[in-house]
């Protein structure tokens, strides 16, 4: 029987041939924690009688969900976790450093075949490198901090293909938004999703990011995506490990094949207070906004800068909105800065703030008051995710927020875009 590449990842990792459904135990790459869920797993380990890491090489942990600091007790479990890099000799990524996921993808020691795990659920973000990244408890990732292996049940897989072109002003924030909508938030609920079609391929690395970053958002415990030379690209961008391309056998059995034509499709937009309640931007636009958010690990990339650099430069945003910006890692700050990007930003209004996740969580940088409106470039939009039960949060991408930011209402982006020729 042919295998996805899911199966084929788990096989490979395994030692033996398995498929959806069965359970395994495998040879995990590489763990990451973020400063959200690493205490938990630090003090786990030691409950465990942990003396040591399986492989310090294979493990870095990240203060990003609060940095720097908003309180005493954050800064007592950063605290926490700096010891516990001094102890094991992992790899320790340090305020402004950036969002974990960005900083794993730029690692180099993430690529195709590769088996990841990570204490955060969008782990799954790596996928769009060809590797079975997902997102696992603070005690699953302290036993396997010691053991190196991890045990699966290996998901069925469903596959997304993808025809067509995306239309100017309508990017894989949209189409992530729009696929979620279709399927619904627990649509493949401990299901790997596979994206293709040549609506996929044409798409920039950063842009396949964007959406493997959000597959756990229709459930799924992996967003992956075949390799191609944009992947080899990437990874030979941050280093020189050798990788090999996992693909699907022809005869590889899926559990579902959802097929798409994104030719017309229109700008999408999450509106409060779930992903998958998604509309067409039609059906929302001129709903004020106080406050408009680039950031995140979905959409906090140099792309996704530049495309609102353009939409904004040489104009202001409106009075009435707030405008942040979190670049998601150091080097996507500094590159940013040294184009010209940032600078165009803030002449048009925007507050830069330290790379992280701040803003998206809700721990600090930009917490809507009682009643706002928010729309983000982010993943979610639950009741409370921004810190405020009380305020509503619009999901969109770049552009839309941009664009937004301009009028002070929600607004379809594409006639900008035209102008502008993002």
């Amino acid at each position: 029987m042919g295998q996805t590449i899911i199966e084929k990842i788990l096989s490979a990792k395994s030692g033996r041939d398995v498929h959806a459904g069965e359970i395994t135990v495998a040879a995990v790459d590489y763990i990451m924690g973020q400063d959200g869920t690493s205490p938990l797993a630090i003090r786990a380990f030691h409950d465990m009688n942990g003396r040591a890491l399986f492989d310090p090489e294979k493990v870095a942990l990240v203060i990003d969900h609060s940095a720097p600091s908003p309180n005493e007790g954050v800064s007592n479990l950063h605290s926490l976790m700096r010891e516990f890099v001094r102890e094991t000799g992992c790899r320790l990524y340090d305020v402004g450093d950036g969002v974990c996921h960005q900083l794993m993808l730029e690692s180099g020691d993430i690529g195709p075949g590769r088996l990841v795990i990570g204490a955060d659920s969008h782990t799954c973000t790596y996928g769009a490198l060809n590797c079975f990244a997902t997102g696992v408890g603070s005690t699953d990732l302290a036993a396997a901090l010691i053991s190196g292996r991890m045990w699966f049940k290996v998901p069925p897989t469903v596959r997304f293909v993808c025809h067509g072109t995306l239309p100017a002003g309508v990017y894989s924030k949209d189409l992530i938004l729009y696929l979620i909508g279709q399927v619904t938030a627990d649509g493949a609920t401990y299901m790997a999703a596979e994206y293709t079609g040549e609506a996929i391929g044409a798409l920039s690395m950063e842009a396949r990011f964007t959406i493997s970053n959000m597959a756990i958002e229709m459930g799924a415990k992996a967003g992956l995506m075949e390799a191609d030379e944009k992947t080899f690209a990437w990874v030979r961008r941050f280093g020189d490990r050798a990788f090999t391309a996992v693909s699907a056998d022809p005869d590889a059995e899926y559990a579902r094949v959802l097929e798409f034509d994104v030719s017309s499709l229109e700008p999408q937009v999450a509106k409060p207070h779930r992903v998958d309640n998604v509309a067409p931007i039609s059906e929302v636009a001129g709903r004020p906004i106080q406050e408009a958010v680039i950031g995140t690990c979905t959409n906090g990339r140099l792309e996704d800068l530049h495309i609102a650099a353009a939409i904004l430069r040489g104009r202001k945003i409106s009075r009435d909105v707030r405008f942040i910006v979190a670049p998601a890692s150091r080097r996507i700050y500094l590159e940013a800065m040294a184009d010209g990007t940032l600078a165009d930003l803030v002449e048009a209004g925007a507050a830069v703030v330290t790379p992280g996740c701040g803003p998206c969580v809700g721990t600090h940088n930009g917490v809507p008051s009682d009643g706002e409106a928010v729309i983000s470039t982010a993943n979610r939009n639950f009741k409370g995710r921004m810190g405020n039960s009380k305020a509503e949060i619009y999901l969109a991408s770049p552009a839309t927020v941009s664009v937004s930011a301009l009028t002070g209402v929600i607004t379809d982006p594409r006639e900008l875009v035209k102008q502008v020729k993002v």
